[in-house]
């Protein structure tokens, strides 16, 4: 069962700019200070890069931002992002853990966290840090809208338990038929 709320190359302009309007401004205290410009050159590109699927590229000049800003979020963020779709998925994981211990106000390395461990079909992993970013951003709809996601695949596999366990049980198997009908298996 796919997550809806990945954060995608499409998707990454309106998470960063969530996460900047929302809990940047003290992050952002903490960096390097260049002249605007300069100092949002790499950033920027690596931006534009990701979005245009160049991700080597983009790895590149977000790694040359975080070389003078290593605490940035909106840099690691979206180097998790990269990751991500380089499918560097331990990588990833270790970018979103250390970004979930050093913003907990930030619900996004939550959420984009959960969908990678809900990929690995780790639902209760998945559901742990769903309720952390509902907790760090209660406003955030791709977190509730993931979190229902994930509760929908933890009761299908319940279903699926109580089937085997009675597989007369006509209920159950009209239940789990539901929930699979909601959420069709990836091609």
């Amino acid at each position: 069962m796919p997550l809806t709320r990945l954060a995608t190359p499409a998707l990454v302009a309106a998470l960063l700019a969530l996460v900047t309007l929302v809990n940047l401004p003290a992050v952002m205290a903490q960096t390097n200070p260049l002249p605007a410009k300069a100092a949002n050159s790499d950033y920027q590109d690596a931006v534009a890069l990701f979005r245009q699927g160049q991700l080597d590229r983009a790895m590149e000049r977000i790694d040359a931002w975080l070389k003078s800003r290593p605490k940035d979020a909106r840099g690691r963020f979206l180097r998790g992002m990269i990751l991500t779709q380089q499918k560097k998925t331990g990588e990833a994981i270790r970018t979103y853990i250390d970004l979930t211990q050093d913003f907990p106000e930030l619900p996004e390395p939550y959420n984009n966290l959960a969908v990678i461990y809900a990929g690995q079909g780790d639902y209760d992993k998945a559901r742990v840090l769903l309720e952390g970013a509902v907790r760090a951003m209660p406003s955030f709809a791709a977190a509730h809208e993931n979190l229902g996601d994930i509760h929908a695949r933890l009761a299908a596999v319940s279903y699926e338990r109580a089937i085997k366990l009675d597989a007369a049980n006509k209920t159950a198997s009209a239940k789990l038929k539901a929930v699979n009908d909601l959420f069709p298996a990836r091609p």
